[in-house]
């Protein structure tokens, strides 16, 4: 068959690679909303922690180059392009080169595995509002469907929990606890859409493989004003109650929500949890994100020839795959008067997401 496809994008939401870049690149994630610059430069040492570089630009290069050889070696020869919503490579730049070198028609890959307002339907709407930046040339783009219970997810993340496991002492298995993590959203984006039911069920087939251990789901990096409720438990104060209870020794912490170590990973994980179980003296083990493991590259191009050849959808567990091209009312934005003000408290952690 011949495919109907000439290009593949892979969209992400973007990073600063430097410390200049960085309010820069906070301000036009915030451009539009009212959070206050004292707010916006607090986020910006963060980024700053960690020499004003957020990991995820470098993640997709890494993604480029492994896609690159996995459609190279099966024979598919797609040009990959690449597009950020905030940072450079902007997507509207790339959707205006990507017309430039003829493209009609493309796919695009979001690294994000769940049914959400961010997590999908943004990036949908994104990709429009590019197409329509470029105008009458702009190729079309079909977004690759969310992917949580494809079967080589869960092989990437089973993989690298055991490889977090190897680092706890076997006598001490029986009192470690799998910590899943995944990105908090407001509960009225969470009520319209299937988000935690799909990350219950990728945690349930991922312990599945994993073994019997103890295992939890908490949420991270919320935003936005304490009145207004979003997923819970936060991981750090799961992490205090964790300790409290007195059960467990060591905690491995999955990010299951995360495709890539993004900032929320380094700075909410690595940095504040972590500094968290020190201070418990928790034992804590973070696993890694799926990144470039070969089962989750091998599971991009077959979410790709899904679509080219129209064959069945890979996916394991109860709910089913998601269509190929959801309905124009899904997964709601869910967003109350006054989402995106700041206030104070440690309520709000975040003013910027380079999920």
């Amino acid at each position: 068959m011949t495919t109907p496809y000439e290009a593949l994008l892979l969209l992400s939401f973007g990073g600063p690679e430097c410390r200049e870049d960085v309010l820069p690149f906070l301000e036009h994630v915030l451009r539009g909303k009212p959070v206050p610059r004292e707010r916006m430069l607090e986020v910006a040492e963060h980024y700053y922690h960690f020499g004003g570089v957020s990991p995820i630009n470098d993640q997709c290069r890494q993604l480029l180059a492994a896609l690159s050889t996995e459609l190279r070696t099966a024979g598919r020869h797609l040009p990959l392009y690449w597009g950020n919503r905030n940072w450079h490579p902007f997507l509207a730049d790339t959707v205006r080169q990507m017309a430039q070198d003829g493209v009609r028609r493309a796919l695009a890959f979001v690294p994000s595995a769940y049914s959400s307002y961010s997590g999908c339907r943004q990036y949908r709407e994104d990709i429009e509002r590019a197409r329509a930046a470029v105008g009458v040339t702009a190729p079309t783009i079909d977004k690759l469907r969310p992917f949580f219970n494809h079967p080589r997810l869960i092989a990437a993340f089973t993989a690298r929990v055991r490889e977090a496991l190897t680092r706890i002492p076997t006598a001490r298995s029986v009192s470690t606890l799998l910590l899943f993590t995944a990105h908090s959203i407001p509960t009225a984006m969470a009520n319209g859409c299937d988000y935690e039911r799909q990350l219950r069920e990728t945690m349930a087939l991922i312990r599945q493989q994993v073994g019997p251990l103890a295992a939890e789901l908490a949420f991270q990096s919320r935003s936005g004003p304490p009145s207004q409720p979003w997923l819970e438990p936060d991981v750090l104060d799961c992490l205090r109650t964790i300790h409290a209870a007195g059960r467990y020794t060591d905690v491995v912490i999955v990010p299951v929500g995360f495709m890539s170590d993004h900032m929320e990973v380094l700075y909410d994980l690595d940095y504040e949890a972590g500094q968290l179980c020190r201070d418990l003296g928790l034992h804590l083990v973070r696993a890694g994100t799926p990144g470039t493991h070969p089962e989750f590259v091998a599971m991009v191009r077959e979410l790709i020839e899904e679509r080219v050849e129209g064959t069945s959808p890979h996916c394991v567990g109860s709910l089913g795959p998601r269509p190929h091209v959801c309905p124009v009312d899904c997964c709601p934005a869910g967003r109350p008067a006054g989402m995106g003000q700041s206030s104070q408290g440690r309520d709000e952690r975040r003013a910027t997401s380079d999920e």
